[in-house]
């Protein structure tokens, strides 16, 4: 039996509410990938929709965890982090990826800040630079249409959009310094909604849509970036890894959907784990 692969993920907590480290650790695991977690926060919900919402940094703690983890020698294959909460976060995780990375690990960074055009409302103006230059350290970045904006300090765009811009955020953001880049939220018309990925040093651009469900959701970006990194731990290409995240994310929106579920509570992702573990192992065998 193959040595199973160990992810670091660094998120924050939501008691309630399915995303960060609550989507992350059971989508990751059911990849059959060991997952360990740092916490960056711990809240009684997410900030979508909610108020009176309790919220307990945890910045204080993360170097103590690292320093733990490097005293028992532990390596880990990937280090994937999504929401960070200022800018000593950020430097502290980039410190993070110093200490922990191996010449072997993949660092994937989701930049969790932004969404329909806005930057969200806890974050200063320049906090974008600072998602930038992360990003700059990782193998792998996540961002949404409206952080690729961002990020590349330019004004966000409502869709649909042409397989030119597209092509052309992508390039842009492989130039910040990641090797493969994968930007959500990408729609061609107003039937499907998907991702595209970009392989840097071949120049490589393929697309993944599913049918566009209506309404916003809350947490799809972390169920399809746990799906991505589970996906990629199995060795599977990024162009498939995506595909799979994809379909994964489509169909948790779709139960959800189907069920009227309040939107404010997440998707039903835990539904899909079964079927998630069987296209991997499927995609796998086909290789």
């Amino acid at each position: 039996m193959d040595v199973q692969k160990r992810v670091a993920a660094i998120h924050d907590i939501s008691c309630f509410g399915r995303c960060s480290l609550t989507v992350a650790l059971p989508v990751i695991s059911a990849a059959g990938v060991e997952t360990s977690v740092i916490p960056t926060a711990i809240l009684s919900t997410h900030t979508g929709g909610f108020t009176g919402f309790t919220y307990r940094d945890l910045t204080d703690d993360i170097r103590g965890i690292v320093d733990h983890w490097i005293s028992l020698g532990l390596a880990f294959d990937a280090i994937y982090t999504g929401f960070l909460g200022s800018f000593e976060q950020i430097d502290i995780i980039s410190e993070t990826f110093d200490r922990l990375r191996s010449k072997d690990t993949i660092v994937i960074v989701d930049p969790v800040m932004a969404d329909n055009g806005q930057l969200y409302k806890i974050f200063p103006k320049d906090f974008p630079s600072g998602m930038r230059g992360l990003c700059a350290k990782a193998d792998v970045i996540i961002p949404n249409m409206t952080e690729a904006a961002l990020m590349l300090d330019e004004g966000y765009r409502e869709g649909p959009y042409t397989a030119e811009y597209i092509g052309s955020l992508l390039r842009r953001l492989g130039d910040i310094g990641a090797k493969h880049v994968v930007l959500t939220g990408v729609y061609l018309n107003d039937e499907e909604v998907g991702a595209a990925s970009y392989d840097v040093a071949s120049g490589e651009i393929s697309y993944s849509f599913s049918e566009r469900i209506p309404g916003y959701y809350h947490g799809t970006g972390d169920v399809f970036g746990s799906a991505l990194v589970g996906s990629l731990m199995n060795g599977l290409s990024l162009k498939k890894a995506t595909e799979i995240a994809v379909s994964f994310t489509a169909d948790s929106i779709k139960r959800t959907y189907d069920a009227g579920t309040d939107i404010r509570f997440g998707v039903n992702s835990e539904a899909g784990l079964k079927r998630l573990a069987e296209d991997i192992s499927r995609a796998v065998s086909d290789q």
